[in-house]
């Protein structure tokens, strides 16, 4: 599929990856629709968005992913508007040891990062099947394939997406519903707090330009290929996870050591500890 055949609807959209992806679709010829909480953030960055004609900025849907009650509306919106192409980009970060993150942040991070795409998809797949193409294209991590230290609950959520993407292209195949998984590495966003920074500062991990993960989008979708991982070593890594698990497991060990302590204040009654790639 071809970027200027594309009509996307773009979850997550005023995120920091989210405002990259749509600049870099509207760019490449595509037509997209965002999808956000703020009515007044989804407007002001429709207007701001390069377009081939200004008179007529990109669509957008407001409404909250973690209200399963809304994902029917929004699915028949992008219905109506002619979207063939689905990017799950929305999601929460969770960084931090188990024991600091409290059962409501667990919930959370499951039920954006997983359960509404796979929701949002159940809800838009008829009308992608009566497309001549269409595709569903799930924004995860290379967390997706490899599991860190500081990460079990949001890998967890990047994990199962993964395997739900793999599973649905499968199941999806001799049809005109292609289905891709991108794995950006982490990425220079307000996703990612101070504590997440430091973390990888100790641990030499790399980030990203948002706009890194954006021209990454574009090409897989145009491309049609079932995955791409960003980065390197990750890239690497991911393989060898996938191989041999087991004998990475003592190549952690600066990052295990790189975590902040756990905070028994904050367990079961406090907040989330925000920061993923």
């Amino acid at each position: 599929m071809k970027a200027r055949d594309a009509r996307v609807l773009l979850t997550g959209a005023t995120g920091g990856i989210g405002q990259a992806a749509a600049g870099a679709l509207l760019r490449a010829g595509a037509q997209v629709m965002l999808q956000g909480r703020s009515p007044a953030k989804l407007a002001a960055l429709a207007r701001a968005l390069p377009s081939a004609d200004a008179a007529t900025p990109a669509a957008w849907h407001a409404c909250d992913l973690a209200d399963a009650d809304t994902l029917g509306a929004l699915a028949d919106a992008a219905g109506r508007w002619g979207c063939n192409v689905v990017v799950h980009n929305a999601g929460v970060p969770g960084f931090g040891r188990l024991e600091s993150l409290t059962p409501a942040a667990l919930q959370q991070v499951l039920q954006l990062n997983l359960l509404a795409p796979m929701l949002l998809t159940q809800a838009l797949l008829p009308h992608l099947r009566a497309q001549g193409e269409a595709r569903v294209v799930f924004v995860g991590s290379v967390l997706g394939r490899l599991g860190l230290p500081g990460y079990s609950v949001y890998g967890a959520s990047k994990f199962g997406l993964r395997g739900f993407a793999e599973a649905l292209r499968r199941e999806l195949g001799d049809g005109p519903v292609g289905v891709q998984y991108l794995g950006p590495r982490s990425t220079r966003t307000a996703f990612n707090d101070d504590a997440v920074a430091a973390y990888n500062r100790a641990t030499g991990t790399a980030m990203d330009d948002p706009e890194t993960a954006a021209r990454a989008l574009v090409q897989l979708i145009e491309s049609g290929a079932a995955e791409r991982f960003l980065g390197f070593p990750e890239r690497l890594a991911v393989r060898l996870n996938g191989l041999a698990p087991g004998l990475l497991d003592g190549a952690f060990a600066k990052h295990r050591q790189s975590l902040p302590p756990a905070r028994p204040d904050t367990a079961p009654g406090g907040g989330l500890a925000h920061g993923a790639p």
